[in-house]
C-alpha cells in the first residue's frame, strides 16, 4: 500500500492571512461611514451595501479564523487536521449572503410600492468611497479566490458588496438627475438577485467538499480506465475521489494484479494519477485475484 501527501505552503496561508486583515480593517471602518450614510440619505441601496458590509466584516473575520486554525498540525482524533474549518467557513458565509439577499429582495418589495425620498449627492459620494474600498478588496483576493473556497467565500462577499456600491452610484444619479426614487428599490433588488445567484453556488460547492463528493472537474471513471489500461492490473474496485480542501484532492483505490513486483506496480499507478489527473494525496492497496472476495489463498 502506498500514500503520497500533498504540502501546504505556509507562505500562501500567511498571504492570504495579511490580504484579510487589511480588507477587514478597510472594510469595518468603511461600513460605519456608509450605515450613518444611509440613515442620514434615507438610501436603502446604501444601508443595504452597509448591512451588506456588516456581513462582509463577519465572514473575512471568519476566513481569517479559518486559515489560522486550518493551519494546525493533525491530531489522533484529527487525522486530517483542520482543512475543512475553511470550507465549513466558506459554507457558512455563502448561507449568511443567502440570508442578506432575501432581506435586501424583501426590503425592496416594500419600497415600490411607496418610495421615500433620497438624499442623492451624498449618497453617490459616500458610495464612490465604498467602491473604492471594495475595488482594493477584490484586487487583492482575487488570485487566491481560484486556489481557496473559503477566500473564494470572503472574495464573493466583497464583489457583492461592489456591485452594491456600483448599484448605489447608479440609483443616485438616476435620482439626483431625473428625481426618479423607484431606482433606489429597483436596483437594490437587481443586486440582491446577483448576490443571491453567487451564494447558491458557493453553498453547492462547500456541501460538496462536507459531503465528500467528487470534484466537478474529476471523472471517477476516467481514471478507472487509466488504471485497467495498465498491463499489469488485472482489476479495480472500490474507487473513490473526494476534497480533503479546495486544493487537496484525496484518492483511495484497491488494485487487484498478479504482478509480482508490488513495488513496480504502486509506483507505476502513482506517477500515471499524479501526472494524467494531479492528484497527488493517493492510498493504493494491492490485492491478489479474489481477495476482495473473501478469498485469501495465504491460509
Amino acid at each position: 500500500m502506498v500514500h503520497a501527501h500533498p504540502h501546504e505552503h505556509p507562505e500562501f496561508k500567511e498571504k492570504n492571512q495579511l490580504k484579510l486583515g487589511i480588507i477587514l480593517i478597510l472594510t469595518a471602518v468603511y461600513m460605519i461611514a456608509e450605515f450613518l450614510g444611509g440613515i442620514f440619505t434615507n438610501s436603502l441601496a446604501l444601508m443595504a451595501d452597509a448591512g451588506h458590509m456588516l456581513s462582509d466584516v463577519a465572514a473575512l473575520g471568519l476566513s481569517f479564523f479559518a486559515i489560522w486554525l486550518a493551519a494546525k498540525p493533525a491530531s489522533p482524533q484529527r487525522t486530517y487536521g483542520f482543512y475543512r474549518t475553511e470550507i465549513l467557513a466558506a459554507f457558512i458565509n455563502g448561507l449568511a449572503l443567502v440570508g442578506i439577499a432575501t432581506f435586501i429582495i424583501y426590503e425592496a418589495y416594500t419600497r415600490l410600492s411607496s418610495p421615500p425620498e433620497v438624499k442623492a449627492p451624498i449618497m453617490v459620494i459616500i458610495a464612490i468611497g465604498g467602491l473604492i474600498i471594495n475595488v482594493i478588496g477584490a484586487l487583492l483576493l482575487h488570485k487566491s479566490s481560484k486556489e481557496s473556497l473559503n477566500i473564494k467565500g470572503a472574495f464573493l462577499h466583497i464583489i457583492g458588496d461592489l456591485l452594491g456600491s456600483i448599484g448605489t452610484i447608479i440609483a443616485g444619479l438616476i435620482i439626483w438627475i431625473w428625481n426618479f426614487y423607484l431606482a433606489d428599490p429597483i436596483i437594490s433588488f437587481i443586486i440582491a438577485i446577483l448576490i443571491l445567484i453567487s451564494a447558491i453556488q458557493l453553498v453547492i460547492e462547500a456541501s460538496n467538499v462536507l459531503l465528500e463528493a467528487t470534484p466537478s472537474h474529476i471523472s471517477v471513471e476516467t481514471i478507472r480506465e487509466a488504471i485497467l489500461e495498465l498491463p499489469i492490473v488485472d482489476d479495480v474496485h472500490d474507487l473513490h475521489v473526494w476534497s480533503i480542501s479546495s486544493k487537496n484532492i484525496a484518492l483511495s483505490v484497491h488494485v487487484v494484479t498478479n504482478a509480482p513486483d508490488h513495488a513496480k506496480v504502486l509506483c507505476t499507478i502513482d506517477e500515471l494519477i499524479k501526472e494524467k489527473f494531479g492528484i497527488h494525496h493517493l492510498t493504493i492497496q494491492i490485492e491478489p485475484q479474489g481477495f476482495h472476495k473473501g478469498i485469501c489463498s495465504f491460509y
